[in-house]
């Protein structure tokens, strides 16, 4: 994995038109206890991460987008027991993908700020049967999993306006919160004016309610872009600007390693949370675990070694130039 800390503040990496980010200027201070040798791991920091997109928890789904209680919890264990280990969008977007050696980065995100995903209780600890509650479960049970996830909040966020309370117990606790637009607009489909508007209103929500928050990544919704597509990223308001890192798609596959050609920070694709039953069954989240975990698509494995990013020699080609000087080919 790469330490991101000590490059300059990015706001994308190749693909968006950005400078892409500086190597560092020194390799960071050894940890504790050296990472074992790439190969030993099958380190390859430039396989695909999975992004999973989900949206209501419920017991009875009506749509292809919610999931039951149990279907969620079972997807994390799976994910736990295949020794993934969770970050956030905006670590993705920053490269900062620090897990542990042989383990592999997964980020969990949230759309539209459905009380079903995060809601707090009397003792203003999360509900057990909210998507947090599972997660934070999850978690306590096996350690290496980490309870973090980015949640992507429109106007009045988990049933509570301004989300007030519950937008600082989540980023007190670790959790990442994004944009997805004040009033869910399909962004390709409106005005300048209103794309700048209604993420600047969003914005401020936010920072309302959690003005210490860094908020930096957005979820477009219907996975739309605005014309033009930089909108997404950078705008003004209103006298309020934003300027953010990523945008996440509604997309259908694994998103490329943040050191890879590939990637794209204004468009980084996400996975539907589903079984692998229906027309959709090649684009959803039990598919692609498979097809990673087989090794039919390249999954990234960490180095657990943040001065460098490791990766078979025969994959030198997806190297994004810019991290060269700190390639680490076996």
């Amino acid at each position: 994995m790469l330490a991101v800390a000590a490059l300059a503040a990015m706001a994308g990496l190749a693909g968006c038109g950005s400078a892409p980010p500086a190597a560092p200027a020194a390799p960071a201070p050894p940890s504790a206890a050296a990472p074992p040798p790439p190969a030993e791991v099958g380190a390859d920091e430039l396989g695909h991460i999975p992004v999973l997109m989900y949206h209501r928890i419920v017991t009875e789904p009506v749509s292809v987008y919610d999931r039951t209680p149990a279907d969620f919890r079972a997807e994390l264990e799976r994910l736990a027991a295949e020794n993934y280990v969770p970050i956030t969008a905006a670590d993705l977007a920053a490269g900062r993908v620090d897990v542990p050696a042989g383990a592999h980065p997964v980020v969990l995100t949230f759309d539209d700020g459905a009380p079903t995903q995060f809601a707090l209780g009397p003792d203003a600890q999360p509900t057990p049967d909210s998507a947090i509650g599972i997660l934070l479960d999850v978690a306590a049970a096996h350690p290496g999993f980490r309870p973090v996830a980015t949640l992507y909040v429109n106007a009045d966020p988990f049933g509570e306006p301004g989300g007030t309370t519950t937008l600082p117990w989540l980023h007190a606790h670790g959790f990442e919160i994004g944009l997805h637009t004040a009033s869910h607009t399909n962004l390709s489909a409106a005005s300048a004016e209103e794309v700048q508007s209604d993420i600047v209103d969003n914005l401020k929500m936010i920072r309302q309610a959690v003005p210490e928050a860094a908020v930096t990544t957005i979820a477009l919704p219907f996975g739309a872009h605005p014309e033009p597509e930089e909108l997404a990223l950078h705008g003004t308001s209103g006298g309020t600007t934003y300027d953010l890192a990523a945008a996440m798609l509604v997309g259908a596959d694994p998103a490329p390693s943040p050191y890879s050609t590939g990637f794209d920070p204004e468009s980084i694709p996400r996975i539907r949370s589903q079984a692998a039953t229906g027309a959709d069954a090649q684009y959803v989240s039990a598919t692609w675990l498979d097809r990673l975990a087989s090794g039919e698509v390249s999954r990234y494995t960490s180095d657990g070694d943040p001065a460098h990013v490791s990766f078979p020699a025969r994959r030198a080609t997806a190297l994004a130039t810019a991290f060269g000087s700190v390639a680490q080919r076996y």
